[in-house]
């Protein structure tokens, strides 16, 4: 009988059931620090800890070649190591992305889930140290085929440098990003903001809130008790949104006729409105109601009003009114001047999920005062300070170049197999 040699655990070459073993330690005793210590605190690494960290994981990757002929270094380089990080990253993120995230707990009334930090996935400690032994690991692979450098590798060298880059200015550069809301006055230049302890902090970067605008929807008519206010039915109130091309409603037995809508109004007189688009305008509806079941009537002037001008409402007996919501947002934005302390300067209109960059600062449009609506006197903008931003632009680019050179590169093989098949088909047959 044949006896199979089978490789024993741990005997070189190493493979995959190494690297998965490796992998799972990694983990357990992450989980072990995350128990005994509690979470990694990502701040510790601001600058200049992140830098210094920066050049301490070059510096081994570039020392690394020392070992560079050993079955240890060719396997930390490998193809199994590579998968089972990745893998690791991959379950993490995924448990990440299913599990509320928030502050997270070590105390002893937490759940063991909560404790060992997947409710705090980014500041675990399996999470922190699979994502440095995968910067690593990655890290010593650029280094070992920069070190036999051939131009026909480029593609390689993009999509790798450029991964490297992505995680290094993304996780080692969170330390350094910050985040603030900013409340600018219309008309007025603003650079100070609150902290998280409340304290005025001035920035050096300053904003100037040329003009704030909105767009409103069409509000609602509801029917409500005259005395306590509720919408009529209390169970479930009806509503009806206010469309000049369906002009019919009901609410609460009543039908509701809408004759005339303005949607920038300011009184005309004592029940009267007319259209003015100025500021203080306030949508307003004539509107005739009916009841089903008397066929009464009451028509009439409805408004919302706001801080300029009053409401009016429309009564239908001693009990009920109709009344009009408040118009919901449909869009709002700031006309702003950024100004720099290098005399940079840039203008542009801040919209929700339409910010402004410039240098390393991205400004977003937040909010405004909600009581205030279209008459809000300021707008409210989140500053986010991200020095790291470049690098991360510069690896996703050279990752997006790398994948094209790889498609290019993948083509010019097909096309040169084809034309080595089609001359083999077309030589002399040799007898």
């Amino acid at each position: 009988m044949k006896e199979t040699n089978r490789r024993q655990m741990w005997q070189t070459p190493w493979g995959y059931p190494e690297g998965i073993v490796t992998v799972i330690g990694i983990v357990i005793v992450g989980f072990m620090l995350q128990i005994t210590i509690g979470s990694f605190n990502f701040y510790l690494l601001a600058a200049p800890v992140n830098m210094i960290l920066g050049g301490v994981l070059i510096g081994l990757c570039l020392l690394s070649l020392l070992l560079r002929k050993t079955s240890f270094f060719r396997w930390f380089t490998g193809v199994p190591v590579s998968v089972c990080l990745t893998v690791s990253l991959l379950v993490l993120s995924l448990i990440m992305g299913l599990t509320p995230q928030g502050t997270p707990a070590t105390g002893e009334t937490a759940d063991w889930f909560t404790r060992l930090g997947f409710t705090g996935m980014t500041s675990s400690w399996a999470f922190v140290l699979i994502y440095f032994f995968t910067l690593l690991s990655l890290g010593c692979l650029i280094a070992r085929k920069l070190l036999r450098f051939h131009w026909r590798n480029y593609a390689f060298y993009m999509n790798h440098i450029g991964l490297w880059l992505v995680l290094f200015a993304a996780g080692i550069g969170y330390a350094d990003m910050e985040r603030y809301v900013m409340h600018v006055r219309e008309g007025e230049v603003e650079w100070r903001v609150y902290d998280s302890e409340g304290v005025v902090k001035e920035l050096p970067i300053a904003i100037q809130l040329n003009d704030f605008d909105m767009e409103e929807y069409p509000p609602q008519l509801t029917v409500i008790d005259r005395q306590s206010g509720a919408p009529q039915p209390v169970v479930k109130p009806d509503y009806y949104q206010i469309d000049t091309k369906s002009p019919k409603g009901h609410l609460d037995g009543w039908d509701i006729q809408l004759e005339e809508y303005i949607h920038h109004a300011v009184r005309n007189s004592d029940s009267t409105y007319r259209e003015v688009p100025m500021p203080g305008a306030s949508p307003a509806a004539r509107i005739q109601a009916v009841r089903k079941a008397d066929g009464s009537k009451a028509s009439g002037w409805v408004c919302g009003g706001n801080q300029a001008q009053l409401y009016m409402t429309l009564p239908l007996n001693e009990q009920l009114c109709v009344v009009m919501t408040a118009p919901e947002p449909k869009s709002f934005t700031s006309d702003v001047e950024v100004y720099m302390p290098d005399g940079v300067t840039k203008k542009g209109v801040l919209e929700v999920n339409k910010p402004l960059r410039i240098e390393s600062w991205t400004i977003y449009q937040y909010g405004y005062d909600n009581k205030a609506g279209r008459l809000s006197s300021y707008s409210s903008m989140e500053l986010v300070y991200d020095p790291w931003i470049i690098p991360v632009y510069i690896g996703f680019a050279l990752i997006a170049l790398g994948s094209v050179a790889m498609i290019w590169n993948g083509r010019l093989v097909k096309r040169r197999k084809e034309n080595d098949e089609r001359n083999d088909n077309d030589s002399p047959e040799k007898e």
